[in-house]
């Protein structure tokens, strides 16, 4: 029979055809690359994407992209969708060179295999380098999964530095976004919290936070991955397993489907509205601010000007610039009484080993006096006791 019959689908042919068919992409890995396409985007200086153009190399290669994977459905989707990104184009080029990074905790009998296991997936998706890096996770004072966390992504660091890596890609969903959304609701920790996790975070990208879990795990079906699922995720004892696993799925029994799209869309405007108060913050900030002694003094009279969801965020920024964590709602109501000079003018301790009183009568300032009443923040134990104005 001719291939110009118009029974087997006239030029074409019906094999041609079925050999179409079966190259045709899947609507959600095109979409999957879409996201990571447009987390792309968000790296500094980063070559062109288009199908045919070629890219700027850098003089040994393309750039390099590390996948963190855990042989999770949800990392390992993302390794598959990211190794498009490191093929040969139509003119021989590639826009980037794809690699992963398998952290082997070492907190479940058996790790070690499942890390090995995601590697071997992960270089017949045609990744290099795949390298597995086993922590030793400390609790030092944290949570274990604050803890592993910790580790984790010092890893990564590390061997994105080594490997000299523009980006480190995390597997996190729109459903992780909502856990956090939640968990940050339950701590009562304002706008920020609330804001969830960023698309970027210095050389980290999280590209998959407008996919759902089911559609990770989808992605591995259709690529003929078979993921591993961490049975810590199930583990009551965990907060976030709660959230998960009880929390979320009543939310979405009582309110009705859409809590997880509602929640993710919720931190994208908190997320900007954020990222706006905490740039005039920090104008505010280094208006205020002047080195005191080996401590930093924000201006009494400019800061009780200022608006109360301001103040707060620049005493927070100085509580971080000595080295302390952001401070909880209470501290920082505690600090923000010193400037009313009724009571004691402090200590008062933040988060961190960072302490903060208000410069009384009995601490030496300028001739012209225009330091009484300021803000002094200290590191734990560098300043005596202070007497009330």
């Amino acid at each position: 029979m001719s291939p110009e019959d118009p029974d087997t689908g006239g030029r074409t042919g019906s094999r041609d055809m079925r050999r179409l068919r079966k190259r045709r992409l899947h609507p959600l890995a095109g979409t999957a690359r879409n996201q990571v396409r447009a987390a792309l985007e968000l790296l500094p200086d980063q070559p062109d994407l288009g199908p045919v153009s070629g890219a700027a190399s850098e003089p040994d290669g393309p750039p390099l992209l590390l996948v963190a994977c855990s042989g999770g459905p949800d990392s390992l989707a993302l390794a598959a969708v990211a190794a498009f990104f490191g093929r040969l184009r139509r003119d021989g080029t590639r826009a980037y060179r794809v690699g992963a990074v398998v952290v082997d905790h070492g907190l479940q009998d058996g790790s070690g295999a499942v890390a090995e296991r995601a590697a071997g997936q992960l270089r017949q998706l045609g990744l290099a380098p795949v390298q597995v890096r086993r922590v030793q996770v400390r609790a030092s004072g944290m949570g274990p999964e604050a803890a592993a966390r910790t580790a984790r992504y010092a890893a990564l660091e590390e061997a994105a530095a080594e490997l000299g890596a523009v980006a480190v890609l995390l597997g996190h969903t729109l459903d992780d976004q909502a856990e956090q959304v939640l968990l940050g609701l339950g701590r009562g920790s304002g706008t920020r919290s609330l804001a969830g996790m960023p698309a970027r975070r210095g050389i980290f990208l999280r590209p998959f936070l407008g996919l759902r879990r089911a559609d990770t795990e989808e992605l591995c079906r259709v690529e003929g991955l078979e993921p591993w699922h961490d049975p810590t995720n199930a583990d009551p004892a965990f907060l976030r397993s709660r959230v998960r696993s009880q929390v979320l799925p009543f939310l979405e029994e009582q309110l009705g489907p859409g809590v997880a799209h509602a929640l993710w869309r919720s931190a994208r405007i908190l997320r900007a509205d954020a990222d706006y108060l905490d740039s005039l913050a920090r104008t505010e900030y280094a208006r205020l601010r002047c080195p005191a002694g080996g401590g930093i003094e924000l201006d009494r009279a400019g800061l009780a000007e200022l608006p109360a969801a301001m103040r707060h965020r620049v005493i927070a920024l100085a509580t971080a610039e000595m080295g302390g964590e952001n401070p909880s709602y209470e501290r920082l109501l505690a600090a923000e009484a010193l400037l009313k000079r009724q009571g004691s003018a402090g200590p008062v301790q933040l988060a961190g080993k960072v302490s903060v009183y208000r410069r009384s009568r009995g601490h030496p300032v300028p001739q012209d006096g225009r330091g009484y009443g300021n803000l002094v923040f200290r590191t734990t134990g560098r300043q005596a006791g202070n007497p009330d104005d």
